[in-house]
């Protein structure tokens, strides 16, 4: 498995982690920051899910009006990590 930390903008958790298997499916998301019960759900829910398929559902999910959120944050993280 390879291991991605992404560093977030304009939302409540700094940092998102996360690994990516052979089959680019997403094992051990953990949010650094952040609304605990929310983001520790979203690990769960995503939890060997293919990274392709969660970031386009969690792509756009707004926060507030900030024009992003942190699950929106973990998409544009998992569309960088498969580019390259």
């Amino acid at each position: 498995m390879k291991s991605y930390t992404f560093q977030t903008s304009g939302v409540c958790s700094q940092e998102i982690s996360f690994e990516l298997d052979e089959q680019n499916k997403i094992h051990n998301v953990r949010f650094l920051g952040g609304c605990p019960g929310n983001l520790v759900a979203i690990g769960k829910l995503v939890e060997g899910v293919d990274a392709k398929q969660v970031a386009a559902l969690l792509k756009g999910n707004d926060c507030a009006g900030k024009g992003t959120s942190c699950a929106d944050q973990l998409s544009r993280a998992l569309t960088q990590a498969l580019a390259q």
